[in-house]
C-alpha cells in the first residue's frame, strides 16, 4: 500500500506542475495583451497601411534595379553589320589634354569626342593596305599574340624583339611605289578627316611615330608588347600623341572573333566599336 500511496502521490505533483505550468502561459499570453506605452506615442495607421506598404517595397527595389541597370553597361557604337556614314559621341575635354595644347596654336580642338565613318576609304584601298600588311608579316611575325609593321621606321615584329624590315634581305625590294602610294594617299584622308571633324588647321596635324599596321592573334602574351587588351590613355602611352586613328582591314565575325574596340566611361559604362573592312575610327 505505501508503494500504491507514493505512486499517486507523485502522479497529483506531476499534474500539478503541469496545471502551473498552464497558468503560467495563460498569465504571460494575458499580460502580452495589455497595451504597452509607448517612449514617443501610438504608431501612426492610415486607411490601407498594408498595400501601401508593399507598394513602397516594390517602389523601393524598382529604384535599386533602375540605378544599378544604369552603370556597367556595354553601348554599341558601331556594329559590324551597321554601314556609317558620319557617327560622333563628345566628351568634355580634360583640362590637361587642353593645357598642353594651347602651348600650340591652331591645335586646341573644338570638340573632344569620338568618330566613325566607313565612307572615307574605299574599299579597294582597304584591299591593298591589307596586302601590304600581309607582305610583311610573311617575313616575320611576334612569338606573342601582337605583332606590328611600321612603315616609317622600318620596325618590324620578329619573335620577343623588333628588327628593321628594310634591313633584312628579303625585305629590301618587298614594297612596290604602288604600295607606298595607297599608303599615302589614305593616310592623307585620314588626317584631314582629322582636321575636318575636330576643326583644326590641316597645317597643324603632323604625323607622329609609330604609325603601324598590327596584327591580333589568339596567341598568349610573351612580351608587354603583346598585352594590347589593358585599359590605357594612348596620350599617357605615346607622349608625342593628341589624336589617334585606326583604319580596319578584315570584318569582326567574318573573318575573326574578338578584336573590338572599347571605350571605358567614368561611370563604367563601356562603348564598343567592332571592327569592318574599310573603317576609321579616330578620337582624342
Amino acid at each position: 500500500m505505501e508503494d500504491c500511496k507514493r505512486t499517486v502521490k507523485r502522479k497529483k505533483n506531476k499534474t500539478e506542475k503541469q496545471e502551473d505550468v498552464i497558468k503560467s502561459k495563460i498569465k504571460s499570453e494575458e499580460e502580452s495583451k495589455k497595451p504597452i506605452d509607448l517612449k514617443y506615442g501610438p504608431l501612426p495607421t492610415f486607411t490601407n497601411q498594408r498595400i501601401w506598404s508593399r507598394a513602397i517595397l516594390i517602389l523601393g527595389a524598382s529604384v535599386v534595379v533602375y540605378f544599378t541597370s544604369k552603370s556597367n553597361k556595354e553601348i554599341s557604337f558601331a556594329k559590324q553589320r551597321d554601314l556609317i556614314e558620319s557617327r560622333q559621341h563628345n566628351v568634355i575635354c580634360s583640362e590637361d589634354y587642353k593645357s598642353e595644347l594651347d602651348k600650340f596654336p591652331g591645335c586646341v580642338p573644338e570638340i573632344c569626342g569620338r568618330y566613325v565613318t566607313d565612307k572615307l576609304i574605299t574599299e579597294t584601298e582597304a584591299n591593298e593596305l591589307l596586302e601590304v600588311a600581309k607582305k610583311a608579316f610573311s617575313l616575320s611575325v611576334s612569338e606573342g599574340g601582337a605583332s606590328i609593321v611600321d612603315l616609317h621606321s622600318g620596325a618590324l615584329s620578329m619573335g620577343k624583339v623588333f628588327v628593321n624590315i628594310y634591313k633584312l634581305e628579303s625585305g629590301a625590294d618587298l614594297f612596290s611605289a604602288a604600295d607606298f602610294f595607297t599608303y599615302k594617299s589614305v593616310r592623307t584622308k585620314i588626317q584631314n578627316l582629322v582636321s575636318q571633324h575636330f576643326k583644326i588647321s590641316p597645317n597643324s596635324l603632323f604625323l607622329t611615330h609609330p604609325t603601324f599596321f598590327s596584327r591580333l592573334t589568339s596567341k598568349d602574351a610573351v612580351t608587354p608588347h603583346d598585352e594590347y587588351w589593358h585599359p590605357h590613355v594612348d596620350k599617357e602611352t605615346y607622349k608625342s600623341f593628341h589624336f589617334t586613328s585606326l583604319l580596319y582591314l578584315n570584318d569582326f565575325g567574318l573573318d575573326f572573333n574578338g578584336g573590338r574596340f572599347v571605350f571605358i566611361e567614368k561611370n563604367n559604362n563601356t562603348l564598343v566599336i567592332e571592327p569592318k573592312k574599310g573603317r576609321v575610327s579616330t578620337f582624342t
